[in-house]
């Protein structure tokens, strides 16, 4: 669909690597979590059956590779990097609801709502943002970041003037028409945010330098808006088999879109820039972000 040419990249096996940070990421997730079994049980069935739906764990798979950049390793980044995905959960399953996307399928599978009903999907999304700070405060402080800039991190991306302000300017608009600025607004904090969020948690395990984490920072900026670019491109080219998720969604809402707004190879052109800047800022690095690369490269090149 989308492509640039990023020979640093190119070398690097990252089905392998994300292979890797899956299984670690799902077998943290498996530990932090409460069991099935515990009561409510309900709750924590459905916690569960959203956390492990078979995401890519690209948030944490980030948030891995930044700690790499930045010299450090994964079992410092790994809680960081299960509760960023905690955090993504949630807001997926409340997207679903009836009340703001009202969608059936996410990831191929019935979404949490249609299996365990409303309420306990909305409980579930709850239950999973608050988790997400109870693992983030288990992770190591590094000397630069104490547990407070930590769990600060956390809650700024997760808050209202992030990805909960996004979601809210993101309804208000539907139906109406807005320019550019505001859609890229939106993308800024419904998707951006986190995944910004993502990269500088990982760098803070590592006790990255101020000027490394302004490098990752950019970073997870542009990408942030790259994936979210292709996202809406990809709602309007693929079929809801290939999505796994109902496709056309976005249209029939009547929501806001870059394809929309400023037509489909204009969108192209834009998550290509997007992610050509996210690639410069990595040139410090010198080699060490070289995960982090491929992971821009794959998110630029996705097809679902």
């Amino acid at each position: 669909m989308l492509r640039a040419d990023h020979p640093a990249s190119a070398g690097f096996d990252l089905t392998a690597y994300l292979a890797r940070a899956t299984d670690a990421v799902n077998r943290a997730l498996d530990r932090f979590l409460p069991r099935a079994t515990a009561k409510p049980a309900t709750l924590h069935k459905a916690m569960r059956y959203s956390l492990f739906a078979g995401g890519k764990r690209l948030r944490p798979a980030l948030c891995l590779a930044a700690a790499e950049a930045c010299g450090g390793g994964w079992p410092a980044a790994l809680p960081l990097a299960c509760a960023v995905e905690c955090i993504h959960t949630y807001s997926l399953i409340h997207d679903d609801l009836p009340a703001m996307d009202n969608d059936d399928f996410r990831r191929g599978k019935p979404t949490n709502h249609k299996v365990f009903g409303e309420g306990v999907a909305i409980l579930a999304g709850d239950a999973l943002l608050t988790q997400a700070f109870e693992i983030a405060a288990q992770s190591e402080a590094a000397p630069r970041y104490p547990h407070r800039d930590l769990v600060m991190e956390v809650a700024k991306a997760a808050g209202s003037l992030q990805l909960v302000g996004g979601q809210v300017a993101d309804l208000e608009a539907e139906g109406q028409s807005i320019s550019a600025a505001q859609l890229r607004y939106i993308h800024e904090r419904k998707t951006s945010a986190l995944l910004c969020c993502s990269v500088r948690l990982g760098g803070m395990s590592a006790n990255c330098p101020p000027r490394e984490l302004e490098a990752l920072t950019d970073f997870g900026y542009h990408v942030g808006l790259a994936f979210q670019v292709i996202d809406d491109i990809l709602d309007v080219t693929q079929t809801s088999e290939q999505l796994g998720k109902t496709a056309g969604k976005d249209t029939a809402a009547s929501k806001a879109t870059y394809p929309a707004i400023v037509g489909l190879e204009k969108s192209r052109r834009i998550a290509t820039q997007l992610t050509d800047k996210a690639f410069a800022v990595l040139k410090p690095f010198r080699g060490r972000a070289e995960a982090l690369q491929a992971l821009a490269d794959y998110l630029l090149k996705r097809d679902r």
